[in-house]
This record gives structure tokens, sequence and C-alpha cells, in this order.
């Protein structure tokens, strides 16, 4: 039984994870991560591949004769990010930190890969899907362009974040969107500098981005369905160097995010009509760069139900959150989703006091949900590998 190997299991899956923590790498350079997670994976006697996507790691593990197979899934990659902890495993490497928890998703995978090596308590097939460059640059895209799922054919893929603000060891289970997409936009607004004294001289494009700041918000508040969630962000807004100096260019640059990937497409046509439109009106030069990101992800009904289901047996003191809000942050764990059917659920990390929230130069993983974690991974195989 699972719960057998726990007080064993999980130090030795705690210290590991610490000292990934310790030695953080950022997308696609993940080595030193990555040869050890594939060096422990082979001491465990499972099929190991690596290199997938630069960096990544399937292992694979089968038993008895199903022809059933899941995936599980953990990221791998820190964050550009410098770390203000203190405790002995804080990250060696300046301006970069685990400050999102890959380090322990990592871990607690590691940890049910060796507890299932040993249990063999299923029957079929399970993928053990280590993979690098969530933060941004599209890990789970590269992978599956890279022929993950047909090399490693599986029904359905599962994945798991920790989540600051809920109860340690609870869970969030929700079916349909869970997480937002979200794309990147960039402009350059090109007029004629002069004088601030002499403003009929020139073509002012502090004027125009700042009339295109406000008509870019009427993508959301008159142009979507209020029940639908959508955010236009302009986060950076760039011109101009002297009080009496006209500017020549301006620069500004945001994000758009969404949970329907319709809406998604809408909102692109949308930021570029209203380019043309500011263009038109003030007399500038407008260049858009527009850069697509992940997609939404999105909770199939059956393996949302399943862990669900799991999750109602592993929580601790049974806390399992059902439709939570879904988040407007990003995942590339879309990328998956939208080839096989998926379900990716929240694990509470406990409070965030302290600043201990993701992407917080404070945050550290909670080490108390490990052993919660892995009896997720191996309770999930085993409901769906019944022998």
């Amino acid at each position: 039984m699972i719960n057998e190997l726990l007080p064993a299991l999980t130090p030795k899956i705690a210290a590991f994870r610490r000292d990934i923590h310790a030695h953080p790498e950022l997308a696609f350079n993940e080595k030193r991560t990555s040869e050890r997670i594939a060096d422990y994976l082979e001491g465990l006697g499972l099929e190991v591949h690596r290199g997938i996507a630069r960096t990544g790691v399937v292992a694979k593990l089968s038993l008895g004769n199903g022809t059933r197979a899941i995936g599980l899934r953990a990221d791998m990659d820190a964050l550009p990010l410098k770390e203000l902890n203190t405790f002995p495993h804080h990250s060696t490497h300046d301006g970069k930190m685990h400050a999102c928890g890959h380090d322990g998703h990592t871990a607690m995978l590691l940890g049910a890969a060796e507890a299932l090596s040993k249990l063999r308590d299923f029957d079929g097939t399970v993928y053990f899907i280590f993979q690098p460059a969530e933060e941004h640059e599209g890990g789970g895209r590269v992978m599956v362009e890279e022929g993950l799922f047909e090399r490693f054919p599986m029904e359905m893929v599962f994945g798991l974040h920790n989540w600051p603000g809920l109860p340690a060891g609870s869970f969030g289970v929700t079916e349909g969107p869970v997480m937002a997409g979200t794309d990147r936009f960039e402009i350059e607004i090109t007029g004629r500098g002069g004088h601030a004294a002499m403003p009929h001289q020139a073509v002012d494009v502090v004027l125009a981005g700042s009339a295109l700041v406000q008509a870019l918000q009427s993508l959301v508040s008159r142009n979507t369905d209020p029940l639908d969630s959508a955010v236009v962000s302009v986060t950076r807004f760039h011109a101009g160097h002297a009080d009496n100096v006209l500017p020549e260019t301006a620069v500004l640059g945001g994000t758009v995010r969404t949970l329907n990937g319709e809406l998604q497409d809408a909102l692109e046509a949308g930021v570029r009509r209203v380019c043309n439109g500011i263009e038109a009106t003030y007399r500038v030069s407008i260049d858009l760069r527009y850069e697509r990101g992940y997609p939404p992800t999105v909770n199939a009904a059956e393996p949302s139900q399943i862990a669900r289901d799991v999750a109602q047996h592993v929580a601790v003191d049974g806390l399992v959150f059902l439709q939570l809000p879904p988040s407007m942050g990003a995942e590339d764990f879309a990328y998956m989703a939208r080839v096989v059917p998926a379900c990716y659920v929240w694990l509470g990390n406990g409070p965030g006091e302290g600043g201990c929230m993701l992407h917080s130069p404070h945050y550290d993983f909670n080490d108390e949900i490990i052993a919660t974690g892995i009896r997720y991974w191996v309770r999930l195989v085993q409901r769906v590998l019944v022998p």
C-alpha cells in the first residue's frame, strides 16, 4: 500500500526537491535537472527517453497485459528572478529561482514513479512526462510538435500545480476552462517629432498612443459578452525624453487573456482593427507585433471526474474544491489538453503568508504536501489502470 511506502519515500523526495530548488535552470536549459531526473528513473528500472524538446524526459512503466495508457506531467523550469529567501536550500544561481513550485511538481512525480515501480499494482502503461520550459517558452507545445503522443500513445493526460491560498493538501478540480489563453503585443507608433510649444507642426504619438490605450479597453467593455472572461492590459508605454520635445516614436506593449479560444481569435482581430483606426484618425504609422501565446487550458469531462474522485480520497481533511473560478494565468499544458482528454488540478500549498505566492521572490514549495501529491498520482494510476 502507498501509505506504507510514504514514511521512507517522502523525506528522500523532499531532499531531491530542495536540491533542484538550490540549482534552478531556465527554459530549455534544464540540463542538470533533466540528467538528475533521468538517472533517478533509470535507477528505478524504467524505460527512459531523454532529449525530447531539448531537455524533456519521458519515462515508461508497463505492467500486465493491459492496453490502456495514461500520462502524468510535471514541469521542470525555474524563473529569471532573484531569490530573497535565506534558508539553506536557497538558489545558488543568482537571478534564477524556483518561484512557481516546479521543483515540487518534479519531485512529487518522481516519488510517484518510485512508488508505482515498487507497488506494481496496476495493469497497463504509465508515461511520466517531465516537461521543460513552461514559463513563457512553450515547452509543452514543442513536446507535442516533436511527436509526444505519437511516440507515447495515451488516452488521457493529467497535470498538477501547487496553489498558494488553498489549504495545504486540499485540491481544486474544475471541469472546463481552468487557465486562460494568453497573447502578447507590442505596438510601435511613428509620427513626426517637433517642439512641444508648436504641436500643430508635429504628429503627436503620445496623443495617438493615449487614444489607443483607451480604445483597446473597449474590446472587453463593449465588444465582449459580459459573461466571458477577458483581459486586455497595456502594461508599458515608452515615449520621449525631454519636456519640451514631442517625440517621433512611442512603443506600447501588453497582454491579452481569455478563457475561450474563439474569443482569443476575436480579440486579436480587435487589436488589429483598433490599431488601423488610430492610424487613420491620428495620421500616425503603426507597426503591430502580435504574438500568440498559450491557448486556454480546458479540462475534459471524463478525466475531470476521475481526478475529482481520486482527490476526494487523498485530500487532507477531505477538502476538495469543485468548480473553482478559473485563473487568468496561463499554462502550456493546454497544448497537451488540445490533443488528448486532460485534467489539470490545483494542489493546495497553504497560506501565501510572507509573500509566499507564485512568482514571488519569497516563495517556497511546501514540502508538507509532497506525500499528498505522490498519493494522488499513485491512486490516479490505480483508478484508471485497474488490474
